[in-house]
């Protein structure tokens, strides 16, 4: 099944294009909102602290631009480590991730 074949069945084994748009805009949105909350929240809370937290939402920001790269280049749903397709259960809870479990675990 590709990422342009509309879903038939209850549990595909990959997500189509259009819901993987779907997801990683959800996710870019809220990692946005994230991110702006954090600024706005200023020097009330520790520099350090917020700090960090900005770090790693422009992280996972990045993460998620290049999932958006992956959908259009036909890759995404594919893991980085073995090449197998990421299940669709695991892109449903981290659309941008690129990693089967197993290769994640052994990505460190």
């Amino acid at each position: 099944m590709s990422l342009d074949t509309p879903q038939a069945e209850a549990h595909p084994e990959r997500l189509t294009a259009h819901e993987a748009r779907r997801r990683l805009e959800d996710e870019r949105a809220s990692r946005l909102e994230q991110l702006q909350a954090v600024e706005e929240a200023g020097a009330a809370a520790g520099e350090q602290v917020m700090s960090a937290q900005k770090d790693t939402i422009r992280r996972v920001l990045a993460e998620v631009e290049a999932a958006f790269a992956r959908v259009q280049d036909g890759t995404y749903g594919s893991c980085r480590g073995c090449s197998r397709a990421i299940p669709v259960e695991r892109l449903e809870i981290l659309p941008y991730t690129s990693y089967c479990v197993p290769c994640q675990h052994a990505a460190g």
